[in-house]
C-alpha cells in the first residue's frame, strides 16, 4: 500500500468512506469502528474491511482473508511513525525501500460527502422548508459519535437549521457512556424533546453515521420498516431517482413486508436477502437494485453501497417539504393506502453462546418437522394457522452463492410473521432476536400499540423456543 486517504482527526462516517472509495478509485478501506455498542476499554470494537465498489466485504473475501491469515510467517511495522491527523494535506515518509514515498493524505471529513449528496438531492428545497417562512424545527441527536461534524456542516451551516438543532456533536471516544444506538431504548433524551411538541422533526445517528431513527412532533415514531417503506413510495421528491429511474428494491429478511407493498404498486422487484449490506451491494452493482433497507435502522441507495443515515434523514427532509405536512400525517396516509405492519424486535443479549446455540438448533428441529406444518395456536380470542416454515437460505441471483441458516421463518395464514436469529454481532456473549410482525389492512385498526397488537405472536414464540425457562431470563434485554 502505497498511499492512505484519513479523515481530519481520523473522523470518517461509514458512508463517507464507501463515499471516498468510490471517488478516488481505492483498492478498499478500512473501517475502525465501535458501531452501536459503547465504545472504551471492555467496550466493543471492530475492524470492518470494505472492498474497492466501497461495500463490505463479501463472505468469499473475508474467508480468504482469514485463510491467508493463518500462513502468515512475519509482519513488519513502523513504530517511529508519526502522522499529524489534524493537518490536511499530504504527507510524505520514506519507509526503507518499500513504497517511495509512503504517502498519508489527510482530508476533510465532511468535504467529498456532502458534494455526492448536492448531486442528490435539491438543496434549495430543503434549505428553504428549514429557514423560510413557514419553517419546521428540528432537533438533531449526534449521540457523540462521528456524525458531529456531519451534522453541523450539512444540516447547520449548509442548510440553515439553526446550531441548537444539534445536540451531542463532539465525537467522544466513550460516545458519554450511553451506547450510540438509535431506538427508543438508548435516544431516551430525544424522544423526551420531541414529546414536547417544539419541534416538527427529529432524529438520531448511530456512532458511525450508517443508521438512523426518525421522530415527528409529540414524540411520533416512524419505525424502520415503515421509513422503509415510505422512502420507497416517495422516490420521486430526490432529483437523482427521477433522473435513474427505480429498478428494484432490496430488504433483509427479518425486515417486515411493508416494502413489498410499496414494491407491488409500483411495478418493481424485492430481494429478500440475509442480514448484512454486502448482500445488497451485489445487487445495486449489478444494476437491480435502487433503494435497500434492515429493520435495524439502515437504509441506503445505490448512490453507495454502506447504508447511510444522514441521507435517510435528508430523503425525510425532502419529503416533509414536498408533502406540506407533519411526520405522523405522512405515516398515517401511508397506513391508509397501503395497510399497517405492526413490528416488534425483542432482543436477548447476553446470553451464554451454548445455551443459545441449542435453543436454536431445538427449535429448527421443532419447526421443520412435517407435523409442524398443520399447526393452530389458539392465544385469546386469536387462531393463528401455521402456513410454511423454513430456515432461511439466500441464493444470490448475480453469482449463485448460496448462504444457508440466516433464521428461522414461521409464516401464518393471515401473513403474520415470527422470525428467530442469532445476531452476527462480534459480542462475547450471543444475542438471540425475535421478530413478530402483523398486517392489518384496516384503517380504523391503525391506533393500536404494537406490543398490544403482537402480543397474541409473542406468546406463541416463547412457548415454543422456551427462551425464559432454558435462559433463566423473564424478558428480552432490548425492544425495539
Amino acid at each position: 500500500i502505497g498511499r492512505l486517504v484519513i479523515g481530519q482527526n481520523g473522523i470518517l462516517s461509514t458512508p463517507a468512506v464507501s463515499c471516498i472509495i468510490r471517488k478516488i478509485k481505492a483498492a478498499g478501506g478500512i473501517i475502525l469502528t465501535a458501531s452501536h455498542s459503547p465504545g472504551g476499554p471492555g467496550g466493543e470494537f471492530g475492524v470492518k474491511f470494505e472492498v474497492a465498489n466501497g461495500g463490505p466485504a463479501p463472505d468469499v473475501v473475508s474467508e480468504k482473508i482469514y485463510q491467508i491469515s493463518k500462513t502468515l510467517e512475519e509482519y513488519a511495522i513502523c513504530p517511529d511513525l508519526r502522522v499529524d491527523l489534524s493537518r490536511l494535506g499530504r504527507q510524505e515518509f520514506d519507509l526503507e525501500n518499500k513504497f517511495k514515498p509512503f504517502r498519508v493524505e489527510i482530508v476533510d471529513s465532511v468535504d467529498i460527502y456532502l458534494n455526492l449528496l448536492r448531486s442528490i438531492f435539491d438543496f434549495n428545497a430543503i434549505r428553504s422548508f428549514l429557514t423560510g417562512p413557514n419553517q419546521i424545527k428540528i432537533r438533531i441527536d449526534a449521540m457523540n459519535g462521528v456524525m458531529g461534524p456531519y451534522v453541523r456542516k450539512i444540516l447547520c451551516d449548509e442548510l440553515g437549521a439553526p446550531a441548537n438543532s444539534a445536540i451531542n456533536c463532539v465525537p467522544l471516544e466513550d460516545f458519554g457512556g450511553q451506547p450510540p444506538d438509535p431506538n427508543l431504548t438508548y435516544a431516551a433524551a430525544l424522544l423526551e424533546a420531541m414529546r414536547g411538541g417544539e419541534y416538527g422533526f427529529g432524529a438520531a445517528f448511530d456512532a458511525d453515521g450508517d443508521r438512523y431513527m426518525i421522530l415527528g412532533q409529540n414524540g411520533f415514531f416512524v419505525n424502520a420498516s415503515d421509513s422503509l417503506a415510505i422512502i420507497a413510495a416517495h422516490l420521486s421528491c430526490i432529483p437523482y431517482f427521477r433522473q435513474t429511474g427505480v429498478r428494484g428494491f432490496g430488504r433483509s429478511m427479518p425486515t417486515s413486508t411493508a416494502l413489498d407493498k410499496v414494491a407491488k404498486v409500483m411495478k418493481v422487484p424485492v430481494y429478500e436477502t440475509p442480514t448484512g449490506w454486502r448482500y445488497f451491494s451485489n445487487l445495486m452493482d449489478s444494476g437491480r437494485c435502487s433503494l435497500c433497507g434492515e429493520e435495524s435502522f439502515g437504509t441506503g441507495s445505490d448512490h453507495l453501497r454502506e447504508k447511510d443515515g444522514l441521507w435517510a434523514v435528508l430523503v425525510w427532509l425532502s419529503i416533509l417539504a414536498a408533502r406540506k405536512q407533519s411526520v405522523e400525517e405522512i405515516v398515517r396516509d401511508h397506513w391508509a393506502k397501503f395497510g399497517r405492519h405492526y413490528y416488534c424486535r425483542f432482543d436477548y443479549e447476553g446470553l451464554e453462546p451454548r445455551t443459545a446455540y441449542f435453543i436454536m438448533r431445538d427449535l429448527e428441529a421443532l419447526i421443520t418437522d412435517k407435523s409442524f406444518s398443520n399447526q393452530q395456536f389458539a392465544v385469546g380470542s386469536n387462531i393463528y394457522s401455521v402456513e410454511r416454515t423454513d430456515s432461511f437460505e439466500y441464493m444470490d441471483p448475480v453469482d449463485g452463492t448460496v448462504t444457508k441458516r440466516q433464521g428461522l421463518r414461521i409464516v401464518f395464514s393471515d401473513a403474520s410473521r415470527l422470525i428467530f436469529r442469532m445476531s452476527a454481532s462480534s459480542h462475547v456473549r450471543a444475542t438471540l432476536r425475535i421478530y413478530a410482525e402483523s398486517y392489518e389492512k384496516d384503517p380504523s385498526q391503525h391506533d393500536k400499540e404494537p406490543q398490544a397488537v403482537l402480543s397474541p405472536l409473542i406468546a406463541i414464540a416463547l412457548k415454543i423456543s422456551q427462551i425464559h425457562e432454558r435462559t433463566g431470563r423473564k424478558g428480552p434485554t432490548v425492544i425495539t
